[in-house]
């Protein structure tokens, strides 16, 4: 992770705590590994005066995890920039953010779409 919260990167690991009754990682695993990052990332980038909430996800399965799994999560200038741009004439707004989960050899296993909702705080 970078000391400014624009990048994270994690890695789920397939052991007894995320290994499924066939071997393979559950797809709550999956999913729970990946589903507050973007949310605090934004709330750490663009600070208090901001509240930020997930709103919608959505993962699609590729093929099962039989490795330890990797996502890296990545907040571009262009992203927070525009973000901040847009709430000075907007009330709130949605961003949505892609992430892809990869074993050791780049292939993807499982592909997660998500909503952030993003305001200002209210004074």
């Amino acid at each position: 992770m970078r000391h400014d919260f624009r990048e994270v990167r994690i890695k789920l690991p397939l052991n007894w705590r995320t290994r499924n009754y066939v071997g393979t990682i559950y797809g709550g695993s999956i999913y729970g590994a990946v589903d507050p990052i973007y949310m605090i990332m934004l709330m750490q980038v663009r600070g208090p005066a901001y509240v930020v909430w997930d709103k919608a996800a959505a993962i699609r399965f590729r093929r099962p995890g039989r490795t330890s799994l990797f996502a890296t999560f990545l907040l571009t200038d262009e992203v927070v920039d525009g973000i901040r741009e847009e709430l000075e004439t907007l009330e709130k707004l949605d961003r949505h953010f892609t992430v892809e989960l990869i074993d050791p050899a780049g292939e993807v296993h499982a592909i997660i779409d998500k909503t952030v909702n993003v305001r200002r705080r209210k004074k």
